[in-house]
């Protein structure tokens, strides 16, 4: 994997569109590039556009969220209102390009954020979901997020505190880099799982004792089989008893209901009859009528509905005569109003005419005035634009805003005069050159005073180094007499004492012979000199006391001049080794300012390095002349904005005044909201009367010949119809009427007649049929009585019914032990196969398991450390052929080992390495971990973070050499990111972040 091109815009501090194209100049000609700038300017920002653009997370604040960007005020540059950030890389799929956005909408409300992949070589967009573009990614390269962020970003400083720690907090710490937490998370499932398994095989045989408890006896088995069948073979005969029992009862109850609906139905019949009767004598003589008029019903409905609709037109004559008169009153009051509207008299032929002329007239006016109201508003927009930046609230007077532009304008002008007076060595033709000089200069002022910062610091440095060399000088010139004054006498107290020593041994042995004096007798000779006069025998000599005082009197004597003496030797090895040290160190330091002063006067050619400069001061110059070009600028603009808006002021108050005049001549014809349509209102109601009037003219001629018309049938058809009716025994034709029956009611009362009529019918058939089969019946039926048969059948039932339950509760028992031996059955063989599995994990945890995971984390922790020392040897054999890292034997401290090749291979803590030498470590380390973490997956990018500052310059140069040979020999893409000058020296392509103010930084690549 490899990155071949970043872009973004608006992260962090770096505001604006950049881009860092790694497959064009100054990267092709050099693969190892240096991210440099002052602290704060966003060097980390580019490592956070790479991993968000690919997986929405960044190594200080984890997963990116909109809320995430609001509540921490991250990612997004303050005050912008959109941001990307696009990473281009190659693999082995071919070139994609993954891209992170986000936006506010138009109320300024930040929207969520969104992901994309899309293929360079075909220009197509993967059709993803944002949530799964961190997994296609992940899928592509070959990496997850925390592997891509140990394998391509390099941050030693984890290792730092790693070589130092102890280990249990190495582990701790192993485990974090590498992110091998999985391995103490199995060795908890492999004890959880071991425990689990145990205790279900612990409940099942609790479960296998509870059920052979409860199983039957071989005896009580074979009781109970031999009980169910004897059961059983009694029920047979007892179901068919009972059986019989049954229909017994049933019939009774059968010939009891046939009786009752014999005498039921004979009273139905009786009832149908009498209501038969009441029929005939009460509405049949008005339905015997009707039937009469059936064959003349049509004609005398004719002729009601011809009579009521002549009286209905009658009726609706006079109305239409009353409308005809209200018609001519509303038509003559139209047309007074049109007349008061248009403020001139006319006929009634002229309505339409007169109203369209006077509507052109007020239209005419109207649109003149709108057209003045335009060009107003068109004006007052372009004033707005104009006066955006000016410090004016545009009112509806153009009057007042002439008279406060004017004031502005004056104010303005005496601002760009004070200007000008402070800014009267610049040249103002052209600000944006004066600009970039006054900027160039202040930062080369704050250069030079950081500079000079720094060359102060290192004086002060020299200053101590060259005080405490005068100190030590008189101390390594007094202390070689002081030891020789000191060895002197030490030799002297030595041979006292050595003396001393001699007396007291010869006086010890005269006093071991004490023994011997005593057994020795006179006249007999002595076994060691033969002599025969032993006068010591009763005058022994006296004990010298005094001797044992002065030994050790001696011996302190010499005891405190030999640690003085080790002491003033020690004082004076310390002040020698001590003092070549300052010497190396303060030649180091003036080589270091004569080097640094060298550079002062070739970066900064207007400054001297003896000069004393107020740098406080000069930087408050430049910033205040910077802020007068600003304002001076701003202020110009303003002027000129001014100049521009006065004359359009000027012409839309000559409109404000042709406005008015128009005004008043609408306002003395129409003072209306919409001529065209209240001319349309008026016009239209007078077209609606006079419509009016002709309808009902027309409505009035069609009524009349409807009357005549139902007059002329009525005389046609009276003398027939009476004719027939007379016949049928009615004397006029409103009699005949009155009888006529409605269809509804002759219908009902024929139904209901008919009805009664089927119901007598109908029950004398029924009557007959149940008469014959309740015959039948009893032909079947017993002569014991019904209480009789349903006692005897409550008896034989109860016999069956405790039968049958012994029975079952029989058969539920056998039942019962059967599933019992089937389910004892099964939880054995779930016991056997279960025991094969728990061998397994018996095992496993005896290996691996525990309850805090820590067995088989340390095991493979171990592993991995040890993995992770060979590739970081093999990675240190570039960097120093100094020092190999090795794991703490059970004797020393357990603290991670530096083996000292160029001491014998002498073994020494880590804790006592020097910050450089630290440093080359933990970079190995950090190397060795992007090995390891990439596996199969070629990394082709790296990017190493701080840390060189703590090498001295030769091994810089040694680990720059290292570097620009891994990036020769693997093609890898290495960039470093540092503040260290002499880094920057060496390193030909950079790209430089500086900080501009107000939080924001620019980017630059150079090379």
């Amino acid at each position: 994997m490899k990155i071949l091109k970043i872009e973004f815009q608006n992260i962090n501090s770096l505001r604006g569109e950049h881009q860092i194209d790694f497959t064009n100049s100054p990267f092709t000609e050099s693969s190892l590039f240096a991210i440099t700038g002052p602290t704060g300017s966003g060097k980390s920002t580019l490592l956070d556009v790479i991993s968000l653009a690919l997986f929405n997370q960044v190594p200080r604040l984890g997963k990116i969220s909109r809320s995430e960007i609001l509540n921490k005020g991250a990612i997004l540059t303050r005050n912008q209102k959109e941001a990307f950030a696009r990473v281009t890389y190659e693999c082995k799929y071919g070139i994609f390009s993954s891209q992170w956005s986000i936006s506010t909408n138009r109320n300024e409300k930040l929207r969520e954020y969104e992901m994309e992949i899309s293929s360079v070589e075909n220009g197509a967009i993967l059709d993803l979901k944002k949530s799964d573009v961190p997994g296609k990614n992940e899928e592509l390269i070959g990496l997850n997020y925390n592997q891509f962020i140990k394998s391509v970003v390099l941050a030693q400083g984890d290792f730092a505190q790693f070589l130092r720690a102890k280990k249990d907090e190495r582990g701790e710490l192993l485990e974090k880099i590498t992110g091998t937490g999985i391995y103490r998370k199995l060795g908890i499932k492999a004890y959880e799982k071991f425990r689990a398994s145990n205790a279900d095989i612990k409940e099942q045989l609790f479960n296998i004792k509870r059920i052979e408890e409860e199983l039957l006896s071989p005896e009580n088995l074979d009781t109970f089989k031999k009980e169910f069948l004897e059961k059983t073979s009694f029920c047979e005969p007892l179901v068919k008893e009972v059986k019989l029992k049954e229909e017994q009862v049933k019939l009774k109850k059968e010939v009891l209901l046939q009786t009752s609906e014999v005498e039921k139905t004979k009273v139905k019949l009786n009832q149908a009859s009498q209501k038969l009767k009441s029929f005939d004598s009460i509405k049949g003589l008005q339905l015997l009528q009707h039937e009469k008029l059936l064959s003349v019903s049509e004609d005398l409905r004719n002729w009601k509905t011809w009579s009521i609709e002549i009286a209905s037109l009658d009726k609706e004559r006079e109305l239409l005569q009353q409308k005809k008169e209200k018609n001519t009153e509303h038509i003559s009051t139209q047309l007074t109003n049109i007349q008061k509207f248009i403020k001139k008299p006319i006929i009634a032929n002229e309505v339409a005419s007169s109203l369209e002329q006077f509507s052109s007239q007020v239209s005419s006016l109207l649109e003149e005035r709108n057209k003045k109201g335009a060009e107003w508003k068109n004006l007052q927009q372009i004033l707005r634009v104009e006066l955006k930046e000016v410090p004016l609230v545009i009112t509806d007077s153009p009057e007042e805003d002439l008279q406060k532009l004017d004031s502005l304008k004056q104010n303005s002008t005496q601002i760009i005069e004070d200007l000008k007076s402070k800014l009267k060595d610049f040249q103002l033709q052209d600000i944006p050159k004066e600009r970039t000089h006054i900027r160039k200069n202040l930062e080369e002022t704050r250069e030079a005073k950081n500079f000079k910062i720094e060359l102060q610091q290192l004086l002060f440095s020299h200053a101590d180094k060259l005080k405490e060399k005068a100190q030590l000088l008189p101390i390594t010139k007094d202390l070689p007499n002081k030891i020789a004054l000191l060895d002197s006498r030490t030799t002297i107290e030595s041979k006292n004492l050595d003396n001393l020593e001699l007396q007291k041994e010869n006086l010890l042995m005269r006093t071991q012979l004490e023994d011997y004096r005593n057994k020795l007798i006179n006249n007999e000779p002595c076994p060691l000199c033969g002599a025969v006069h032993h006068p010591y025998t009763e005058h022994l000599p006296k004990e010298d006391d005094q001797l044992q005082l002065q030994i050790t009197a001696a011996k302190n004597s010499l005891m405190t001049s030999t640690k003085e003496m080790a002491t003033l030797n020690s004082e004076l090895k310390l002040a020698t080794s001590s003092l070549a040290v300052l010497e190396v160190e303060i030649k180091e330091l003036e080589e270091k300012l004569e080097s640094k002063k060298e550079l002062f006067t070739a970066t900064f050619k207007n400054y001297k390095v003896e000069e004393k400069v107020d740098w406080d001061t000069k930087i408050s110059y430049f910033e205040e002349q910077l802020d007068n070009l600003e304002t001076y600028e701003k202020e110009l603009s303003n002027y000129q904005k001014i100049e521009r808006g006065i004359p359009i002021l000027k012409e839309m108050q000559e409109i404000l005044n042709d406005g008015s005049k128009l005004k008043l001549q609408l306002n003395k014809l129409y003072t209306g909201a919409n001529i065209h349509a209240d001319c349309r209102e008026l016009e239209g109601k007078w077209i609606q009367l006079n419509q009016q009037k002709e309808h009902l003219a027309e409505v009035f001629k069609v009524s009349e010949a409807k009357r005549s018309g139902f007059i002329g049938k009525i005389t046609e058809l009276e003398p027939q119809l009476l004719k027939e009716l007379l016949e049928k025994g009615f004397s006029t034709i409103s009699e005949a009427i009155a009888a006529l029956l409605s269809d509804t009611l002759f219908n009902d009362l024929r139904t209901e007649r008919d009805s009664l009529r089927t119901e007598i019918a109908s029950a004398t058939t029924t009557l007959k049929v149940i008469s014959t089969q309740l015959e039948q019946l009893k032909t079947k039926d017993v002569v014991a009585t019904t209480d009789l048969l349903q006692q005897e059948l409550n008896t034989k039932q109860q016999q069956l019914k405790s039968l049958q339950d012994e029975s079952k509760e029989l058969e539920r028992v056998l039942k019962n032990h059967e599933e019992s031996l089937a389910k004892l059955q099964s939880i054995k063989l779930d016991i056997a196969e279960k025991e094969k599995k728990t061998k397994r994990w018996t095992l496993l945890n005896e290996l691996i398991g525990d309850a805090t995971g820590k067995k088989f984390n340390d095991f493979a922790q171990d592993l991995t450390l040890s993995q992770l020392l060979h590739l970081a040897n093999i990675r240190l054999k570039d960097l120093s052929d100094r020092y190999l890292i090795d794991k703490p034997t059970t004797d020393e401290d357990d603290g991670l080992v530096a083996i000292d090749q160029h001491m014998g291979g002498q073994r020494r803590s880590v804790k006592t390495l020097s910050g450089g030498e630290t440093f080359i470590l933990s970079l190995s380390l950090a190397l060795a971990l992007s090995d390891l973490a990439s596996k199969n997956v070629e990394i082709n990018s790296l990017f190493i973070d701080e840390g060189f500052g703590t090498l001295d310059p030769e091994t810089l140069d040694q680990t720059l050499d290292t570097l620009e040979r891994l990036q020769a020999e693997s093609s890898k893409t290495i960039g470093i990111i540092s503040h260290v000058d002499s880094l920057k020296e060496r390193i030909a392509t950079q790209i430089k972040l500086t900080r501009n103010g107000q939080g924001y930084s620019s980017l630059e690549v150079v090379g």
